[in-house]
């Protein structure tokens, strides 16, 4: 698998963006093509629509659309009857738009235009994936490890160790297992710096991206390998990485045919992190005892209070530079796609970038949440950007003398973990100093869609130069 994703990136090094490719053209011009035809079949059925039922259809799906951003913030943000209300507008505004649709026999063109913008759209992400190919990051063949130690967590995952038997098939490879005693608090840490003084020349984890931190921090520490076994319940930094996620036991082919990947390892006040650093609502959330039993209850339950307009805010410095204070501010080892974010699909295309992700948002009134909900990451309570050093302060303080300034302990989510740290709490990254070893056959992370980019779709489709310099 690795050797086709190098001939996949050498190929699209060799085309380049806007170079002749196959055929004469340059990569994707077909694509984008058929995305154009594909608007231009948007464009008629608005047109054609008898009666101006192509806007009428528009106007129905943008206000359905609208409505139901509103009963959703309705149904988070408050209590008693209004979230009932909410709940209703929510699942009644689509359901309603879909019957007057039918009812009035604009369902046709409804389902035209439907058809088309979702072709428009997939065409364009084509053109452009195939117009700017995503370089694979270099990895090198890994040497075979002597002394192996894998720390496991035997409840991580549902049970994931003993379902996949994962102790007996590590011990057979050559490793020596600690498993950890879930029933009394360990110092991974302290297990993983044994493990180096007792001679381990790779470090590897069984477990959840908490613990996969503790034990990378140690590996980077002392320059050695580090194992990542997929054995966690949602297993962020091993799907970033490639690996599969439904067999752990397939991360321990690395043992015996492995290669190595160098990636950023994050720091947030000292303490290390795979994933990401939570502030604000979500932190408030998992502080609570009784999230870990009971997630979608003790959420339904606080939200309404901590999406107060009246509730603190946080505020951060990032490169020097203050933020408006935000309701939620997620700092990521590596930036998220923002679309795939709001999609719910949290993947990272690089974790070798060297700069850390930062998402903010702020949504007060329903208005707010339409307007987030129709634009996206062009709404202004969306904040999305990136930058070296991240500085985070409770009660929506700048760092500026008041309030947050420092001294003061905020709740933090650091890989899900909620923890309180002192204001201000700082997140750096450490570029390229975790030595990953991968499994030479893995399933491979699935790159997310690009971004669109009409300007460039056009240029590739009417045979404009759509070079680095354009």
């Amino acid at each position: 698998m690795a050797d086709d994703e190098n001939r996949t990136g050498s190929a699209g090094r060799s085309a380049g963006p806007g170079r002749p490719g196959r055929g004469g053209g340059a990569p994707g011009r077909w694509a984008a093509r058929a995305a154009v035809l594909a608007a231009a079949g948007v464009v008629a059925a608005l047109v054609f629509a008898g009666g101006g039922g192509g806007f009428a259809v528009v106007a129905l799906t943008f206000a359905a659309l609208v409505a139901c951003a509103a009963g959703v913030w309705w149904f988070l943000a408050h209590r008693g009857p209004v979230r009932a209300l909410g709940a209703v507008v929510a699942v009644a505004s689509p359901s309603g738009a879909l019957a007057l649709l039918t009812v009035s026999g604009m369902w046709q063109w409804a389902l035209m235009m439907g058809v088309c913008w979702a072709a428009m759209v997939g065409a364009a992400r084509e053109a452009l994936r195939r117009s700017r190919p995503t370089r694979p990051p270099r990895t090198r063949p890994a040497a075979r490890p002597r002394r192996p130690v894998l720390i496991m967590n035997p409840k991580s995952g549902g049970g994931k160790v003993e379902r996949f038997g994962l102790v007996a098939r590590a011990e057979a490879l050559g490793a020596r297992v600690v498993l950890l005693d879930p029933s009394h608090p360990v110092d991974v840490t302290g297990l993983a710096r044994r493990a180096v003084a007792e001679g381990a020349d790779l470090l590897g984890v069984a477990g959840g991206d908490g613990t996969q931190a503790e034990v990378a921090a140690v590996a980077a520490e002392y320059g050695l390998p580090f194992l990542v076994i997929s054995a966690g319940t949602r297993n962020h930094f091993a799907m970033d990485l490639g690996l599969d996620r439904t067999d752990p036991a397939r991360c321990l082919d690395a043992l015996t045919d492995g290669e190595e990947l160098r990636v950023d390892l994050g720091f947030v006040s000292g303490r290390p992190f795979v994933n990401t650093v939570s502030f604000g609502v979500y932190a408030d959330v998992v502080q609570r005892p009784e999230y870990r039993d009971a997630k979608a209850e003790t959420a339904l339950g606080l939200l309404p209070d901590l999406l107060a307009g009246s509730a603190d805010h946080v505020g951060a410095r990032v490169d020097g530079v203050a933020l408006p204070p935000r309701q939620a501010l997620l700092v990521s080892n590596n930036p998220y796609r923002a679309p795939d974010v709001l999609g719910g699909a949290s993947l990272r295309p690089r974790l070798d970038t060297g700069v850390l992700g930062v998402l903010g948002i702020h949504v007060e009134t329903a208005a707010q949440a339409a307007d987030l909900a129709l634009r996206g990451a062009q709404s202004p309570g969306l904040l999305v950007t990136t930058g070296r050093r991240v500085e985070v302060f409770g009660g929506g303080g700048s760092g500026s003398g008041g309030e947050g300034a420092g001294g003061d302990e905020i709740p933090v989510a650091v890989d899900g973990e909620a923890l309180l740290m002192p204001s201000p709490v700082v997140c750096v990254l450490k570029p390229r100093v975790l030595r990953v070893v991968l499994p030479r056959t893995r399933p491979g992370a699935v790159p997310p869609p690009p971004a669109l980019d009409w300007r460039h779709v056009l240029r590739l489709a009417f045979n404009r130069p759509v070079g680095r310099g354009a």
